[in-house]
């Protein structure tokens, strides 16, 4: 009950931090690609996405089929526009077009890269933050 009840309160900021791990990734990955011709650059929603997996991860809500070896399929199935962990991968609008097709814009990438990792960062001072709070209490009760 009590590991339940931690794990409540940690919930969101924990499903914060992954999904901004997840998508500091795919981001990354259009900056390394920004030369590759026709390569479309990608993003995922946060917002949408971040909804997602907290419905996901309330216990309450539908439960799916658990894999439990490499050969099984995952569940919903996966495409090129899906992450392993189900995160739907969009396709970024083209603000100015290339000659070989390449979709990513250095600019529009490094923004949001930088965008990206301080919300990361903020999240793990709530993380950090909320751990003292917790070890305060702790301390005052014994």
């Amino acid at each position: 009950m009590l590991g339940s009840k931690l794990d409540d309160y940690m919930r969101f900021n924990e499903t914060a931090l992954s999904l901004r791990s997840t998508r500091q990734s795919v981001l990354a990955s259009n900056i390394a690609n920004a030369d590759t011709p026709n390569y479309k650059a990608r993003d995922i929603d946060f917002s949408a996405t971040m909804q997602a997996a907290l419905a996901k991860a309330n216990p309450n809500a539908q439960q799916s089929l658990a894999t439990t070896a490499v050969k099984h399929y995952p569940n919903p199935l996966q495409d090129a526009g899906t992450l392993a962990d189900g995160t739907p991968l969009l396709y970024r609008g083209v603000i100015q077009g290339a000659v070989d097709g390449n979709t990513v814009d250095m600019d529009v990438e490094r923004n949001q890269f930088a965008d990206n990792a301080i919300r990361y960062e903020a999240g793990i001072t709530a993380i950090n933050g909320q751990i003292k709070s917790m070890l305060a209490a702790i301390q005052s009760g014994s």
